[in-house]
């Protein structure tokens, strides 16, 4: 059974994608046993709180200012406003309100008022998580101070394809900041996007990168890229969904305690596709119809997925446990 480690190397991580598929899924599936309760899945909320017009480049969103889309640019949210999303999400049964806003970093010009929308949502008694992007080691501190719980900040891919997704920000930028927030004492929430035109190889090399982080994420999203109108990656091919599994699979087996997060993407994944990824190690779900600005799996339809397969929500009760339209 996997030991948490940090020294992985690229092939050893294609080693394990490369493995007979029920092979890998049992390993995952006993690993992911051994640690958390396979039946109960954290759920959260996320809502963008400042839509577009984001001075990034990255191929995929479609909030960047560089892209043509439909997406409709909104300031910054009144906390009161963001406050009662909050209640409505503790009320359907989410234990975490993550909240998004669409800048390529934190201007300190917005920091108090993302400082009263942190302390507002803890009063509420739901944990909190932010994805603002590139923080200083000072902003992050001041969030620490007013309560935040997790920050999310995706490494989107490798460091090898990075440059064909994404060139107004560097794969450093990224790290630098996963280094400020857990330095900060704010647990990390970390992932990246698969589906992107990227290799497999790519795929290990991303999961590298994370593993090998002087401390895991608590959180791992992984999304699968949902494809924009207007943006570059429109048209790219389809990832194999069981391609999606295996790489879900050997997240949970080189990650085994962080909660492992199905993102964006699941409002086209078939419930079998889903099932399995729970079963690979999957323990994390957004929860509501739009995650930021696209399409999410209904709470209606999660509801009876959740029946179907004898899932239940976990309230999270410990503090260990995750910018675009892909979501934190």
């Amino acid at each position: 059974m996997a030991d948490t480690r940090h020294d992985w190397e690229v092939d050893e991580i294609l080693a394990l994608l490369e493995r007979p598929f029920n092979d890998l899924l049992f390993e995952a599936h006993t690993v992911h046993r051994a640690r958390f309760n396979p039946n109960q899945i954290q759920v959260s909320r996320l809502l963008s709180i400042k839509t577009g017009s984001c001075s990034e480049n990255c191929g995929y969103c479609s909030q960047s200012a560089h892209h043509d889309t439909a997406v409709e640019k909104e300031q910054l949210m009144p906390v009161a406003e963001v406050l009662a999303e909050a209640r409505k999400a503790k009320d359907e049964g989410a234990t975490r309100f993550c909240m998004g806003a669409a800048w390529r970093n934190l201007n300190d010009r917005n920091l108090e008022q993302i400082i009263e929308m942190v302390k507002g949502v803890r009063a509420l008694e739901l944990e909190t998580c932010m994805t603002l992007g590139m923080l200083t080691e000072m902003q992050a501190r001041r969030l620490k101070e007013s309560g935040l719980d997790y920050y999310n900040h995706n490494l989107d891919t490798s460091p090898e394809y990075y440059g064909e997704v994404i060139t107004t920000r560097t794969y450093q930028d990224r790290l630098d900041t996963l280094a400020h927030v857990r330095e900060a004492g704010i647990n990390v929430c970390s992932g990246g996007i698969l589906g992107m035109g990227e290799s497999r190889r790519d795929r290990a090399s991303l999961l590298q990168q994370l593993a090998n982080l002087p401390r895991h994420p608590e959180s791992v999203p992984i999304n699968n890229l949902v494809q924009v109108e207007g943006t570059p990656l429109h048209g790219v091919e389809p990832l194999d969904p069981f391609e999606f599994v295996r790489t879900v699979a050997v997240a949970r087996i080189i990650m085994p305690h962080s909660h492992v997060r199905l993102s964006a993407g699941r409002s086209e994944m078939s419930d079998e596709m889903q099932a399995l990824c729970f079963f690979a190690g999957a323990n994390s779900i957004f929860h509501g119809d739009k995650l930021l600005t696209t399409p999410n799996a209904s709470e209606s339809h999660d509801e009876a997925l959740f029946r179907r397969l004898g899932l239940t929500s976990r309230v999270v009760e410990e503090k260990h446990a995750h910018s675009s339209v892909h979501a934190a």
